[in-house]
Formats: structure tokens, C-alpha cells, sequence
């Protein structure tokens, strides 16, 4: 595989997560205020400079997003006391609680893997379900970083390693 490739995968991985999701305010998101909103979740108390250092989007974007995501309650923002001049966002109250909760009831992604694959391949598609779940589950396990309080409820997943 190369970059390009590995790079088309991930947006094909992208839009398996963004349907294998309940319903609901995310998925009318763009992509880049999502890319902010799950970076936030994963950072609490960051600021808006290292969200636009680690997405790579200009600092006016990430500004925009976090001002919208704030109206709309899910995100928080208040001056960092040691530097009047950054603004520190998190969670707002009780919306990782609630995306905590939202994310224990959701269903495994084999549903979503199976519909994706027999899509793309006919009814044989689905033979490889198994095979393409264990490969996700091994990738994450491998690639990312011990999940958020969304991601992962109250702490760290087991076998997650820290960043």
C-alpha cells in the first residue's frame, strides 16, 4: 500500500463510521467541523492553536467551528488564565456524559461491514465481514491512542495504549 491508497481507505473508513452511527447532529456536520469536534472530545481543556496545529486546518477555521459547536452546546470555551490571550475548549457539561452513554448503546459495526460489503461485492461480499472487523479491531488497537471519555465511557478501554 501506499499513501494515496492508505489515504483513500481512511475517507472510505470515514464514511463506514459516519454510517454505522445512529442518527442524529453529527452526520449533518461537515467534515472538517467534525474532524474539530472529535479532536476537542479527545483534548479537553486545548486550546484553539493546537487544534489547528494536530487537524492542520488554519486557526480561523477551527475558531469557526468551536463558536459554532459552543451555540449549539456541545462545545465549552473559556480564557486560559495563564495566558489571557488563548481560549480553552472542552466539553461542554454533561454532552460527554451523554456521548459516553450514546456510544455504549451502540450496535457493533458488523451490521454496517456486512451492508458496506455486499454493496460494493453481491451476497459473497459478506463472507468477509469477520475477516474485515478483526483487521479494524487490530488497527485500532494498534494505531490509536487510548480512546476519549466519548470514545471509550469513564477511562481508558482495555489494551488502549496512552499517548
Amino acid at each position: 500500500m501506499i499513501g494515496p491508497e492508505l489515504f483513500r481507505l481512511g475517507r472510505a473508513l470515514i464514511a463506514i463510521g459516519i454510517e454505522a452511527m445512529p442518527p442524529g447532529g453529527f452526520q449533518e456536520l461537515p467534515t472538517s467541523v467534525r474532524i474539530v469536534l472529535v479532536d476537542a472530545f479527545d483534548n479537553p481543556g486545548t486550546t484553539i492553536g493546537a487544534i489547528a496545529e494536530r487537524t492542520g486546518f488554519p486557526q480561523s477555521h477551527v475558531s469557526a467551528a468551536v463558536a459554532r459547536l459552543r451555540d449549539e452546546g456541545v462545545l465549552a470555551t473559556e480564557r486560559d488564565e495563564a495566558d489571557r490571550r488563548r481560549t480553552l475548549v472542552t466539553p461542554a457539561p454533561g454532552v460527554a456524559a451523554r456521548a459516553a452513554e450514546a456510544r455504549a448503546s451502540m450496535p457493533p459495526i458488523d451490521d454496517t461491514i456486512t451492508r458496506v460489503l455486499t454493496r460494493r461485492f453481491g451476497p459473497d461480499g459478506a463472507g468477509d465481514v469477520d475477516g474485515v472487523v478483526e483487521a479494524l479491531e487490530t488497527l485500532g488497537r494498534l494505531l490509536l491512542c487510548a480512546p476519549s471519555p466519548v470514545a471509550a465511557g469513564v477511562g481508558a478501554a482495555s489494551g488502549a495504549k496512552p499517548c
